[in-house]
């Protein structure tokens, strides 16, 4: 039996060479927090965590570890809910009188949860190379091309709607059947005249998605719905105000034929589940690196293809297109950055990983997920 023995953080971060914007947020870097897990019999699996700020959630890893060393490195659903009972109060928590860290703070959970994902991902890595086979395997999959989508159009203060359309086409040139659009920045006419200018500049038949970032109430976002609507919009992601629950997202999927997608800022399986089963978004997004990883992700996988709801993870494709090729009846897709200047970071980090080739995620046949770290990268980069 493979036990934890060490665990290790690698922060990395490279400036922009431009400030970008979504509707929400202020972008300067490209920035991973690498989590590396040693066993005692030799193994070392790597995990990625997408948040901030990465100083508080490499010292909530530091302290996990502590809980979780000396346990069975494949055993990850068990190592997963030690560490998630922390985060509730429990017989004998207080003070840490049973021996474990007493109840960790409410006020961090988003951090704890990230710090949760690194840890299990690097544990799965090191689950399928104790196992000598991909992740994808271990889930009883086959390997096949996973179809992928280019992200782009953040924000460019003062830029012209040109910018954006020749970017996104520039994506279409480079063989990408589907792209995704910042939007949420504007009025809900302002922002239908930038959707027009790319769907022109991409042509009728590439997809397109909108990436909104929480920008509208529910009126705000039934008009800008309707504004778009002839555009062909494949979906409208995170379309309301992050206080608007399940039931908020029931009314905007009666009031619009585009479906909806959500699940990247959520923490748990418990709160994509209303989403889910009260049948408000059609794609759900849920990043196994910003919180709970793959662990979580598999279960959230599982509800989503009960209900018919299409998985559509966030990001970091080499690792989430062995979530998606496991549901071959409920797998959409994965994201991928169309862009190396938006994310430098995930363009240098490997000497090794999936390859990107016509819109589709072509996973080989190395263990666990498959990925090789250059590790010169990241010294060089180190947060």
């Amino acid at each position: 039996m493979s036990k934890i023995a060490e665990v290790k953080t690698h922060p990395v971060s490279i400036p922009l060479k431009q400030t970008l914007w979504t509707a929400h947020e202020e972008l300067k870097d490209s920035s991973v927090i690498l989590v590396e897990v040693r066993t005692d019999d030799g193994i070392t699996g790597v995990g990625q965590i997408h948040g901030s700020p990465q100083k508080t959630i490499c010292e909530w890893v530091a302290r996990l570890a502590e809980v979780i060393r000396g346990m069975d490195a494949t055993a990850t659903v068990a190592a997963w809910e030690k560490m998630f009972s922390l985060t509730s109060p429990r017989p004998g928590g207080m003070g840490g009188r049973d021996g474990l860290p007493p109840p960790l703070s409410r006020s961090a959970r988003p951090q704890i949860m990230a710090a949760i994902a690194g840890i299990d991902i690097a544990l799965w890595d090191i689950r399928g190379k104790a196992a000598a086979m991909p992740v994808y395997r271990l889930l009883g999959a086959e390997k096949r091309p996973i179809f992928t989508y280019a992200t782009g159009g953040y924000y460019q203060l003062g830029a012209p709607d040109k910018v954006y359309a020749d970017e996104l086409a520039s994506f279409v040139k480079a063989g990408f059947r589907a792209v995704k659009l910042k939007t949420g920045g504007g009025t809900a006419a302002e922002e239908a005249k930038r959707v027009a200018e790319v769907r022109a500049a991409i042509g009728k038949d590439t997809l397109l998605m909108l990436d909104m970032n929480a920008p509208y109430d529910i009126d705000e976002c039934i008009a800008f719905a309707r504004a778009v609507g002839p555009l062909d919009i494949f979906w409208l992601e995170e379309p309301l105000h992050w206080y608007l629950q399940p039931a908020d997202f029931v009314r905007l999927a009666h009031a619009t034929p585009i479906p909806l997608a959500h699940g990247e800022r959520e923490l748990t399986r418990f709160t994509v589940r209303d989403f889910i089963a009260q049948g408000a978004i059609r794609y759900v997004q849920f990043d196994s690196t910003r919180y709970a990883g793959f662990t979580e992700a598999l279960r959230v996988a599982q509800l989503a293809e009960q209900h018919g709801v299409m998985i559509a993870p966030h990001t970091v494709p080499e690792l989430h297109a062995h979530l998606v090729t496991a549901f071959p009846r409920c797998g959409f897709g994965v994201e991928s950055h169309g862009d190396a200047a938006r994310d430098p970071v995930s363009f240098g980090l490997y000497r090794e990983r999936a390859q990107v080739r016509a819109s589709h995620v072509h996973l080989n046949d190395r263990p666990g997920f498959g990925v090789e770290i250059d590790w010169d990268f990241v010294r060089k980069h180190a947060a």
